[in-house]
């Protein structure tokens, strides 16, 4: 019977028993690496990978049943963030450039990793860590100045749990689509279409009619809110008939109901099961971070409104706490900014009951219709009215997909 890990041990990547002491040692690839790099010798391909990964594979904390793996991508936001703010509060000029370049590095790790089809949990761990930060600068530099009240802090306290309850509810199944047994699946012959999910299936006679059964063969029916024409397509990928606005997430790796999209800070899919949690979680932070900016600038910029404040405000820089806590506002404005375009775009595209894989498809196919300067797509195909679309957007969820007799039998 094999020993058990202590603390300290873990097994890696290729099944081998390791020690966190010995995490520097038998790495061929990087000791290659500084040799060629002191003698001004290229890389031979695919060296910088194995050394990310067996540098990924070592990175571990001691932990009861054996070291844990840490996910490099939480690192960067740990450590970066403070000391970015931090110097940021040194001097005006130093604050503009770092708050600009911030969201430059942010959208070019995005395009990075969207154009690798990598899921990451850079943006997770920014999100939460920033969320953290932001609140622990209020409660240390803010609220000891007096100017903000019990009831004002126990307020923000409140809206901080509830979107972080609502982003919990947003992180479970969005809906995923349950992958059936080998033999369950349809076959390739007699099927058209695409794993992209543009294109309908033909699937000929009584066969084909019986050819997807079990958990599949329900989700091939369409629902009973759904438009008789809407199209159900087959995915290769996943080898199941998906039924009408599902979809297939690239990152995830699976067919999701009423896809919407990927969205990278919480990690996961946005769909039937979790749209409406993701809409809670924005509306919940949008309101949490205005009124904390707006607390903040009444005590950092006294007796100016808020907006004012935010682009006039001389005495800023007069102590380093004052300059800690304004570069926090400056912070917390440019991702409320970005948060608030996201929350407005979901809210229209609600509004008009389409989705944001729909939108994207209808504006390549050429076949939606530009609205409100081009913020929304209505693709026309969903769309019934103000009220009835947000309607079926609030019952989302609320029942399982409905199966026919003949699935029963």
């Amino acid at each position: 019977m094999e020993e058990p890990l202590c603390c300290c041990e873990y097994v890696d990547r290729r099944g081998e028993r390791n020690h966190l002491a010995a995490c520097c040692c038998d790495c061929e690839d990087l000791d290659e690496g500084c040799e060629r790099w002191l003698t001004c010798r290229s890389l031979p391909p695919g060296a910088l990978g194995r050394i990310a990964d067996t540098v990924a594979d070592r990175l571990r904390v001691p932990w009861f049943a054996g070291a844990v793996k840490i996910n490099v991508s939480l690192v960067p936001p740990l450590l970066l963030l403070p000391v970015f703010l931090h110097v940021a509060a040194l001097h005006f000029l130093l604050g503009l450039v770092v708050l600009t370049s911030l969201p430059v590095v942010v959208l070019w790790y995005y395009y990075l990793t969207h154009r690798r089809k990598e899921r990451t949990l850079f943006f997770l761990s920014l999100g939460l860590f920033s969320l953290g930060y932001m609140y622990y600068v209020f409660l240390q530099e803010v609220v000891p100045r007096g100017h903000v009240g019990f009831s004002q802090v126990l307020a923000l306290t409140c809206g901080l749990v509830l979107m972080l309850a609502a982003l919990s509810r947003a992180k479970r199944d969005p809906g995923y689509l349950p992958t059936p047994a080998s033999d369950q699946r349809l076959p390739d012959k007699g099927v058209r279409g695409s794993s992209n999910g543009l294109h309908g299936i033909a699937v000929s006679g009584a066969a084909g009619s019986r050819a997807v059964n079990g958990e599949a063969k329900g989700y091939a029916r369409m629902s009973a809110g759904e438009p008789a024409s809407a199209k159900k397509d087959w995915c290769a990928k996943c080898q199941l008939v998906r039924p009408a606005r599902a979809g297939h997430c690239r990152l995830c790796g699976r067919c999701v109901r009423r896809l919407d999209h990927h969205c990278v800070w919480i990690n996961s899919c946005v769909g039937e099961q979790n749209h409406q949690a993701f809409i809670l979680a924005l509306s919940f932070f949008m309101l949490t971070s205005v009124y904390g900016i707006t607390l903040t600038l009444h005590t950092v910029c006294r007796g100016r409104t808020p907006f004012v404040a935010l682009f006039y405000c001389p005495g800023a820089y007069s102590d380093y706490s004052s300059a800690l806590s304004f570069t926090c506002v400056w912070y917390c404005a440019i991702v409320t900014a970005g948060m608030g375009y996201i929350l407005l775009i979901q809210l229209l595209n609600i509004s008009y009951n389409v989705t944001e894989r729909e939108a994207r498809l209808a504006l390549r196919d050429n076949t939606g219709r530009r609205l409100l300067g081009g913020l929304v797509i209505d693709t026309g195909q969903y769309n019934r009215g103000f009220l009835c679309n947000w309607g079926h957007f609030l019952s989302l969820g609320s029942s399982p997909p409905q199966r026919s007799a003949e699935d029963i039998v």
